[in-house]
């Protein structure tokens, strides 16, 4: 059984739409000029006993399709149905075919996102040795100076503890560089994860209603789809349909905002140099302006957890392996939409 919990898309919003708009401007504007061009013959043919018979049967049906909501509908179903075939010829509007290429787009995405977190933690271990080579630097430099002022070597006091503290001022700014890299990091693993679950979702999906929808489309002929409508009944295919179309939906969503947040980190990454201990502020704004973002489609709830352990003193362990990509038992959370 499916859901009837969700809305379908107008039709003027789907590509078919476009389509159907297009064919309506090019009716209008063709009809207009013929109207205009041969008015004489339009007024001559009507002037006739056969013309005033086919005026009137014409303006007849007008009315007739203008009053009656069974015939609007069936005159507006088989028009959505051609513009749907016509569209389908050039463009990929099939929800199956549609869901089926967004899961091979996961599967990109999902490699991508596997190469930017190996390089991220080869990044923060990098930074955490400078950060502790740095504070061995100034321990040493702190004793020297110490053994300076012991005696009383000013010069070298002054030099010494100069430069422990440029490398305590850098190692500030390299520890606050850490815990943003932290947070890219514990972000883009959640994110994996959720995406590595979002792809098992979908392709599952995909294998189960492919076949249901082919039985469905072949016990609903177009025929029998209008017959439904005039009745007044539901359209077990149309709101099969809108099920898959909503899963489609939901996905291009959370893909979008993969692949924004791919681009995001990728950006962050090139405006860090650790060899000279240069990092550009507008890669630190950029994930500050995510950070504050609204709600995530990925992480959902976990958005805000993530952050907070980003920023507490919770150890990150970086030796830890990519998540097991074992099925895990659980619902499919799109099921719902077919209940």
């Amino acid at each position: 059984m499916v859901s009837s919990d969700f809305t379908r898309k107008s039709f003027w919003k789907r590509p078919e739409g476009v389509t159907g708009i297009l064919f309506l401007l090019a009716a209008i504007i063709g009809g207009g000029y013929a109207v205009m061009t041969g008015l004489g013959t339009i007024l001559a043919f009507a002037s006739t006993t056969l013309g005033l018979v086919a005026s009137i049967g014409v303006l007849g049906l007008i009315v007739f399709m203008a009053l009656d909501s069974k015939a609007r509908t069936l005159v507006g179903y088989m028009y959505k149905s051609i513009m749907r075939a016509i569209t389908g010829l050039f463009v990929q509007i099939d929800p199956i075919g549609i869901l089926k290429s967004y899961v091979d787009e996961l599967k990109g995405n999902l490699k991508k996102m596997n190469k930017q977190i190996i390089k991220i933690r080869g990044q923060m271990h990098k930074l955490k040795e400078l950060i502790l080579n740095n504070q061995k630097a100034i321990n040493s430099n702190l004793n020297q100076a110490n053994a300076a002022k012991k005696e009383q070597n000013k010069s070298q006091v002054i030099l010494k503890s100069r430069k422990a503290g440029r490398l305590k001022e850098s190692n500030m700014k390299l520890e606050d560089l850490y815990k943003k890299m932290e947070i890219l990091y514990r972000v883009l693993m959640k994110m994996y994860e959720n995406s590595e679950i979002l792809k098992e979702d979908v392709a599952d999906q995909v294998e189960i209603k492919e076949q249901e929808f082919k039985v469905i489309k072949a016990s609903h002929s177009a025929m029998n789809n209008a017959m439904d409508i005039i009745r007044g009944d539901s359209n077990k295919k149309e709101m099969f349909e809108m099920a898959l179309e909503n899963i489609a939906d939901d996905v291009s969503q959370k893909v979008g905002e993969m692949e924004q947040f791919m681009e995001l980190s990728e950006n962050f990454m090139q405006s860090i140099d650790l060899q000279n201990g240069i990092f550009e502020e507008e890669g630190l704004k950029m994930l500050e302006k995510w950070e504050k973002g609204g709600m995530s489609l990925i992480l959902g709830e976990e958005k805000d957890q993530l952050l907070l352990d980003a920023e507490s003193d919770q150890a990150l362990d970086l030796n830890k392996g990519m998540l097991s990509k074992e099925k895990l038992q659980r619902e499919n959370q799109y099921d719902m939409l077919f209940d």
